[in-house]
């Protein structure tokens, strides 16, 4: 069995194992030419299959890795605002036994593994790991976007989508004289189209659950998938989907099946949500509220 203590290292692999094995599937020439059979390809399924995902039954949360919940909750209150990054200031010896995260690690599975997770699953999973993250990663803040998004924290999502947009622009590492944050600046765009566009891949088809926080009106963009230019545009109300190019292509709108041609579509409403209280970031972690 395949077995990792980090989910997302986990989730990813068992992923990665079945695409390949899908790939041997449809491409059986290609992997014959390169050595692979097909009971080599079953054998990576049946290692996927058997991958472990920790879970705390009491808690009703995914581990970060196993035992990960039963650590003792570290010391926030206590942890000065010049004692971050963490990993500066204090010894793994002493991080790694402790319940601390330093960027978005569960949380980015639920993006990218969606489907093996439950809505409620997400929402509690969510709520645990933000009380726990501490960011000193530019990498996390647009993967708490996407998520805060997806589970209905609007507002918070939009914090995070600012954060990871000016990372460079308003030197929040106060480290831009070493160079740009790429990897944030890629993340401020998934952070839009992932999270307040909604957008996932499953399998071929591409599916959106867009919608907007207060202080945006307006959100387009263009996405190249299979030979085609699709267009997106949402506004405060409703949402149209428009191919500027190529034949019609059908994606899944909230749940909707829709055939998009270079005809704009219908408006259509955006995902509903019902708005909880957003949770707690550790001790002087929370993200700044931007207009």
């Amino acid at each position: 069995a395949l077995v990792d203590d980090n989910v997302f290292t986990n989730l990813m692999a068992r992923s990665n194992l079945s695409t390949a094995v899908d790939a041997v599937q449809r491409y059986p020439e290609q992997a014959a030419a390169l050595g692979v059979s097909a009971e080599e390809a079953t054998s990576w399924r049946l290692a996927a299959d058997q991958t472990h995902i920790p879970y705390n039954d009491e808690l009703g949360v995914h581990e970060q890795h196993a035992g990960f919940t039963r650590h003792e909750k570290w010391d926030f209150a206590d942890t000065g605002s010049d004692q971050y990054p963490l990993l500066l200031h204090y010894p793994y010896f002493d991080l790694y036994r402790k319940q601390v995260v330093k960027q978005a690690d569960l949380v980015l599975a639920m993006y990218k593994c969606g489907d093996l997770f439950s809505a409620e699953q997400k929402r509690r999973n969510f709520a645990y790991y933000e009380a726990l993250t501490v960011r000193d990663s530019s990498l996390s803040a647009c993967c708490q976007a996407i998520m805060a998004a997806e589970v209905g924290h609007m507002d918070l999502a939009y914090a995070y989508l600012g954060e990871a947009a000016l990372m460079d622009l308003d030197d929040l590492e106060n480290n831009t004289r070493d160079g740009l944050h790429i990897a944030s600046l890629a993340g401020s765009w998934l952070a839009l189209v992932a999270g307040f566009g909604g957008m996932r891949q499953k399998g071929a088809t591409l599916t959106f659950a867009p919608r907007l926080p207060g202080r945006l009106n307006r959100l387009a963009f263009r996405v190249q998938t299979r030979g085609r230019c699709l267009r997106v545009e949402i506004d405060s109300s409703a949402v149209t989907y428009t191919l500027t190019a190529g034949e019609p292509l059908t994606i899944v709108h909230d749940g909707t099946r829709l055939t998009v041609s270079t005809t704009p579509s219908r408006p259509m409403p955006l995902s509903a949500h019902s708005p909880e209280s957003a949770p707690e970031q550790p001790h002087g972690r929370r993200p700044a509220q931007r207009p």
